[in-house]
């Protein structure tokens, strides 16, 4: 093989090998960032199941005071 011919060959293998490299790592952070936005997504879900809790706690807190107290709207 000439030289030519080798440093040709060289760089296309580096190159391919460079390629595979970048795309395998390209795939883990994606892949990461993916987990990242589920993980999100459930402590998104979790505060608002909470503050869903907290409302209805609080109307039905609201409902029982108005059974024991006349409420006026302030109006006059």
């Amino acid at each position: 093989m000439s030289r030519a011919s080798q440093l040709t060959l060289g760089g296309t293998l580096l190159g391919a090998i460079g390629i595979v490299v970048f795309v395998h790592a390209a795939q883990r952070s994606e892949k990461a960032a993916m987990h990242a936005g589920v993980i999100r997504d459930y402590e998104l879900q979790r505060v608002k199941r909470e503050r869903q809790a907290d409302f209805e706690m609080q109307k039905a807190l609201e409902e029982e005071y108005r059974k024991v107290q006349t409420v006026s709207d302030g109006g006059g």
